[in-house]
């Protein structure tokens, strides 16, 4: 997997990303840590780890990924969680699928036959299965876990995206506007582990809000 950069957002993540990092030892890919410059704690944290670090100049979650998405070089990007949520060993199987299949994007996905999370509350599950349902009767999309930014795509397709969305709503807009520039798109069976540390970021009803407001938005901007 030499041909796959690891794009990981890692806001305050000083006890979990050492930990996730150490597991991904055994993989051949490279790994892109974004974070803020004042985060000192979870920089310090990264002393000894092969990554490269690359400081978000804005604020916001979507921001931090958009950034480091057009930043990378290889031929395949991943979004990967800092707080261990996501099994590394579910990546083998994603790129091959993404290479054999000649997909340009893979969604993971929790609610899957087979598939699990120990991370989802009854809120966050209620809100995606919501939005899924939007997006796949509005949007017509083919995936069943709208919310779960466990993704591997085409780095040069995703960049000709030109994601906008610096919040959570980055969660709909990629997979809304790649379906909108036909790009072949499938879903991937995920187990979503507890996370190691730290709270959740999201804000349920605020970012649910938000992400109601980016599907209106994207829903009339043909």
């Amino acid at each position: 997997m030499d041909n796959l950069t690891l794009v990981i957002p890692a806001k305050n993540e000083k006890e979990s990303l050492p930990k996730v990092l150490e597991e991904l030892k055994r993989y051949n890919l490279k790994i892109l840590i974004i974070l803020e410059k004042s985060d000192i704690e979870t920089i310090n944290s990264l002393k000894n780890f092969n990554c490269e670090i690359l400081y978000q100049n804005n604020k916001g979650y979507g921001d931090a990924l958009i950034q480091g998405i057009n930043y990378v070089k290889t031929e395949f990007f991943c979004i990967f969680n800092a707080d261990g949520s996501f099994n590394p060993i579910e990546l083998k199987s994603m790129h091959q699928r993404i290479n054999d299949d000649n997909l340009d994007i893979i969604f993971a996905s929790r609610y899957e036959k087979g598939c699990s999370s120990e991370d989802d509350t009854f809120v966050t599950l209620l809100g995606n299965f919501i939005f899924t349902k939007i997006g796949q009767f509005f949007f017509k999309l083919n995936i069943t876990d709208i919310l779960y930014t466990f993704v591997m795509g085409n780095t040069e397709k995703v960049q000709n995206l030109k994601l906008k969305n610096t919040d959570f709503s980055f969660c709909v807009e990629l997979p809304i506007k790649a379906n909108k520039q036909k790009l072949f798109i499938a879903t991937s069976k995920s187990n979503e582990r507890a996370r190691i540390g730290g709270k959740k970021k999201v804000n349920a009803f605020r970012d649910g809000f938000l992400i109601l407001l980016s599907m209106i938005s994207l829903f009339f901007n043909k």
